[in-house]
């Protein structure tokens, strides 16, 4: 699903002892969530910092109806885009550096 893409809906909520978040896309005819993990508090804070700042806007209602940029393949977007500047957000990486962080300062 490379390419771009426009954000239909968003969710947030919790999911047992942390919070999950969707980004819910479409790209033509074809939709596909992005999210949907349950993530701890370091996690939510980035994972929401990230997508606001990507997309350029300043609070999580701005985010439907913004066009983004899709990364990945027909099973699973890998990261977002702004539509113009080369800003991306791969959470996986991300989340691998703050895990590392994280063990290196214990």
């Amino acid at each position: 699903m490379d390419g771009n893409a426009i954000i239909t809906r968003t969710a947030l909520g919790q999911l047992g002892r942390g919070f999950s978040s969707y980004i819910y896309l479409r790209q033509g005819m074809e939709g596909q969530g992005f999210g949907g993990r349950s993530l701890g508090a370091k996690y939510l804070h980035c994972w929401v910092k990230r997508i606001l700042e990507v997309v350029g806007v300043d609070t999580w209602e701005e985010l439907v109806g913004k066009h983004v940029r899709v990364a990945g393949d027909d099973f699973e977007i890998k990261g977002i885009g702004n539509i113009i500047e080369d800003k991306w957000f791969y959470p996986e990486e991300e989340f691998n550096e703050i895990r590392k962080l994280t063990k290196d300062n214990k």
